[in-house]
């Protein structure tokens, strides 16, 4: 494909995804193929010669849009959203475009000083201390710092080595057999798995309060501490979660940071969907003791218009991080190594992440990007009304950042889980169930891009009448 092919195809595309987001709308918005269905299509070999520019678009159009679940929908509520916007949208085809390898501050300077710029950007729109921002008021670069990463699961890792990093230093190697980690029941399967990579030798799995809350519980917390250093064992890092995926729980970040700083245990907060809603003032009460982390990451991938993949964390020092990550001795490094961002991460190499994130902040400013979180924040309340007002259902935990639980009050689990994978059958919205102390619940997270009021009122009506339809007149 040559530039001016390029070029006409280029244009149709611009077509294709434009008229795309025009009836996304009216597609089903789960996939209803099976395993297996959409590689028969595909021939078993690649082709040998080059084939043309319409047969391709025809063949994914034909074979592979069937099989795609349209996360973009105004009527997709699972898992958290996907984010995504025009601004971004162009910010990732001009990355794509350049092509650049931004993993050493050389190879590709601009790469490397807008992802410094515009982290600190978001930094300071959250309210993170100085302490977490590359550069101060007056311009020097200080010990900490942020990066985009690709995702939180490799945020919670990269703070676990930095972590582990710190708490080796002086240590003999054979000291690795002691250290111990903690979370909560709560905290999402990267936490766990970030140990699994890291072959974390010993992880405590925190109870969550009693209430509805869902959040961790600093007294078992402290408890499990004191235990392990009995035993001789090694507390080294635990994750707080500002937001977590079942319920959009708080944990007591202010009591983990005291307790954190008692025992000398890093701190990670993860808040991946929630985060980004310090943004907003009336939301930064959630964020409290965030000051005592040692790391924070949030997904701007998740809420906050910019598409996939896109996860910021930042360091209060990120000094242990490098020593974890560095490609080279301490003695080795030059003044350039603070921006060398191949020691802040797994990879070695990284995509130019920051542009798309610039684009967004600029195209949409401050003002109007708490505007659309407070807008699926109303949404949420708007469904959770709607819930109070049929007695056959019940709020299952407190709304939070867009997210409502619900459960059949007087159901079982599986009548729960029958009436959403009905609802999802329909075509007409997508959810799905999880588990908070042994009820299954469904979860409805109001954060799509086109998601409106009109979309969250139908959705709750096929919610109510599929009920309706499956469950009147059902003995108890």
């Amino acid at each position: 494909m040559n530039i001016e092919e390029f070029r006409v195809a280029a244009k149709s595309m611009v077509d294709w995804i434009c008229d795309y987001y025009q009836g996304v709308e009216d597609l089903p918005v789960r996939s209803e193929l099976h395993i297996g269905d959409v590689s028969s299509l595909l021939p078993a070999e690649a082709p040998v010669g080059p084939e043309s520019w319409t047969k391709i678009s025809q063949d994914f159009q034909e074979k592979i849009m069937p099989g795609v679940m349209h996360w973009q929908s105004p009527n997709f509520y699972a898992y958290f959203p996907s984010a995504f916007s025009f601004p971004s949208l162009l910010g990732d085809l001009m990355s794509s475009a350049l092509s650049v390898n931004g993993f050493l501050w050389v190879s590709s300077p601009a790469a490397t000083e807008l992802e410094t710029v515009v982290v600190d950007w978001l930094g300071k729109m959250m309210g993170l201390p100085q302490a977490f921002l590359a550069v101060d008021g007056d311009g020097n670069r200080g010990k900490g710092g942020g990066v985009v990463q690709t995702t939180a699961s490799e945020c919670t890792l990269v703070a676990l080595l930095a972590a582990r990093a710190r708490q080796m230093e002086g240590r003999p190697l054979s000291d690795t057999g002691r250290l111990v980690a903690y979370f909560s029941d709560q905290a999402h399967s990267s936490v766990r798995k970030a140990c699994m990579v890291s072959v974390t030798p010993h992880v405590r799995v925190i109870p969550t309060r009693e209430d509805n809350a869902f959040s961790m519980e600093p007294a078992l917390l402290e408890a499990a501490i004191k235990e392990d250093l009995a035993a001789g064992l090694l507390p080294f890092y635990m994750v707080g979660t500002i937001g977590t995926t079942s319920s959009c729980a708080v944990d007591p970040i202010g009591e983990m940071g005291a307790i954190a700083q008692k025992y000398k245990i890093w701190l990670h907060v993860d808040g991946a969907h929630a985060g980004v809603a310090a943004i907003l003032p009336e939301q930064r009460h959630h964020f409290r003791g965030v000051e005592l982390a040692d790391s924070f990451n949030t997904n701007p991938h998740k809420w906050l218009l910019t598409t996939f993949d896109c996860s910021c964390i930042w360091f209060r020092d990120a000094d242990p991080l490098k020593a974890a990550l560095s490609l080279t001795p301490a003695y080795l490094r030059g003044k350039g190594n603070a921006y060398d961002f191949q020691n802040w991460e797994i990879p070695v190499g990284r995509r130019f992440r920051s542009l798309k994130l610039w684009f967004v902040l600029r195209a949409y400013g401050q003002e109007k990007l708490q505007a659309f979180l407070r807008h699926h924040i109303r949404l949420a309340e708007t469904v959770a009304e709607l819930i109070g007002k049929d007695a056959r259902f019940e709020v299952s935990a407190p709304p939070r950042f867009g997210l409502v639980c619900f459960h059949l009050k007087d159901g079982k689990n599986e009548d729960t889980s029958a009436l959403i994978e009905t609802v999802n059958k329909t075509g007409k919205a997508f959810l799905i169930t999880t588990d908070l102390s042994g009820r299954t619940v469904a979860r409805i997270a109001c954060g799509g891009f086109l998601t409106q009021e009109r979309h969250v009122r139908a959705t709750w009506q096929l919610i109510a009448s599929t009920a309706t339809a499956l469950f009147t007149g059902k003995e108890e």
